[in-house]
């Protein structure tokens, strides 16, 4: 029986903080990311609900901000 190992995840907008980048560039870069690729939707009470990123989400996001960048270029 294979456990899940997330221990922990982290709000956009305390990624965005640490990256030094806007919550709205992470949420555009992050909106086609899936759950394998360490991304999850967090429901709160009634309609709230927010983007978290695993570990390994935020190492692949960091990736698709660096080709962003160079994309930019």
């Amino acid at each position: 029986m294979q456990l899940n190992k997330i221990h922990s995840v982290k709000t956009i907008d305390r990624v965005a903080a640490e990256l030094g980048e806007t919550v709205d560039r992470i949420f555009d870069l992050a909106i086609d990311m899936e759950p394998e690729d360490g991304v999850i939707w967090v429901y709160g009470p009634g309609n709230d609900s927010v983007i978290a990123f695993t570990p390994f989400g935020i190492e692949n996001l960091c990736e698709l901000i660096e080709m962003d960048r160079q994309h930019a270029r």
